[in-house]
């Protein structure tokens, strides 16, 4: 059986809506994106909406609006992927790299505090007097670092918080023990990013949205999405709108489309339902693997809702006489797709050869990457693609089992 790591679920509503957006006749930004952004803002209880062709994009875009400065710094976690850290080089910045919670694999705060306290070693490529001026946590899989937290932190270092929620839509941690929570985007950051590439919790194809609650950030990251005008082209080609607009800035070309947004207004409608759809089948495998010795299961918690972007498993490789490499090897070969969530930053060329960064200085991220597998979590999997993937796990944790194999022996031995 085959079984892919993803596969995208779209219905005959969003193939209908992006028909009768091609029906239309106006295929760029226009009424649809308008509308996308409303719903995705009230979807978020944010107040400003920014829709965009990525959310790479929407993290540039919120480094612009926020002041970013060649040769400043911004806390970048190393287990992430390359957007994050690359949106803070396009401006001639310094992503300071910051090891991670071995438990959720999120940005480690103390770690961080430590580097805006000197007490932690920076390579020597760096500036001794480098100013921090900002931080770009991520939810990695849909699990939600403590907002509150990275707020009282960016606060007291007077950083900007841009969030990288590329997998924590919908998402929500809970403020209170009576009940209270807040949604990924609800004043959760200066500017939080979201993420509607192929394979995210929903879907445009690609695309990304920039929410804050500031006016001044919303309309900056708008008029540099399209080369920074101060008119966007709905505006100057609807009826009653004006020809003429002004360059305020040198902008650029990120605006998303009409067919996308058509996408993504039914996918939204949807959102929730494929999130509790995603949250079935982790429950699935936490159950299955709940007793398994020769594996670790992702973070969890009652004050949390986790989007369920990725469900990622640590291989207890002292228990297990196969690496990482070899065990995904051989899941492939019975077909089940998977992947690694992520080779830490300081373990790529660019940033090895340009700052120096180097295994010890990320003693966390660089011992548990190595044992990590992202296991297929999508709406509409199938019972038996369930059931496949959790008896293939099961079956290479038994066959390769540092103890169970002691075992054998020492049964063999003891006749």
């Amino acid at each position: 059986m085959q079984v892919p790591f993803f596969r995208p679920r779209i219905e005959e509503d969003e193939i209908e809506a992006a028909v009768a957006t091609l029906r239309s006749g106006w295929l760029t930004t226009g009424p649809r994106v308008k509308r996308f952004e409303e719903e995705f803002a009230e979807a978020v209880n944010a107040r400003h909406a920014v829709a965009v062709n990525s959310c790479t994009a929407a993290l540039h875009l919120a480094t612009e609006a926020l002041g970013l400065k060649a040769g400043q710094g911004v806390l970048v976690p190393t287990m992430t992927f390359a957007a994050t850290a690359e949106v803070v080089r396009y401006h001639g910045a310094i992503p300071v790299l910051v090891d991670c919670d071995p438990n959720t694999g999120n940005m480690d705060l103390e770690a961080a505090e430590r580097i805006l306290l000197g007490q932690q070693r920076l390579p020597g490529s760096i500036p001794a007097d480098l100013k921090i001026v900002g931080m770009i946590p991520v939810h990695v899989g849909g699990f939600m670092m403590d907002v509150d937290a990275v707020r009282r932190l960016a606060s007291a270092y007077d950083l900007f918080v841009i969030e990288d929620a590329a997998h924590a839509f919908p998402a929500a941690f809970r403020l209170d023990r009576e009940g209270g929570w807040r949604q990924c985007g609800q004043d959760t950051a200066d500017v939080t990013c979201f993420s509607f590439y192929a394979n995210k919790t929903i879907t445009t194809g690609e695309g990304g949205m920039a929410v804050t609650s500031d006016p001044e950030l919303s309309a900056r990251m708008r008029s540099m999405s399209l080369h920074g005008l101060s008119h966007d082209a709905w505006g100057r080609y609807a009826s009653g709108g004006s020809w003429d607009y002004r360059i305020v800035a040198p902008g650029f070309k990120y605006n998303l489309t009409d067919i996308a947004a058509a996408i993504g207004l039914r996918q939204l409608r949807k959102a929730e339902e494929m999130r509790q759809m995603r949250e079935r089948i982790a429950r699935y495998y936490s159950e299955a693997f709940r007793d398994m010795d020769e594996v670790a299961l992702p973070a969890q918690s009652t004050d949390r809702i986790h989007s369920w972007h990725l469900f990622p498993i640590k291989l207890n490789l002292d228990r297990l006489s196969i690496d990482r490499n070899n065990f995904t090897g051989l899941l492939k070969e019975k077909g089940i797709g998977c992947s690694v969530h992520w080779r830490p930053l300081h373990l790529h060329p660019y940033y090895e050869e340009t700052f120096g960064w180097s295994l010890r200085d990320f003693p966390v991220a660089s011992r548990e990457w190595e044992r990590l597998v992202s296991l297929p979590i999508f709406p509409g999997m199938r019972d038996e693609e369930l059931e496949h993937v959790v008896a293939t796990i099961t079956d290479l944790c038994q066959d390769y089992s540092r103890t169970r194999r002691l075992k054998r022996t020492e049964q063999m031995t003891a006749f």
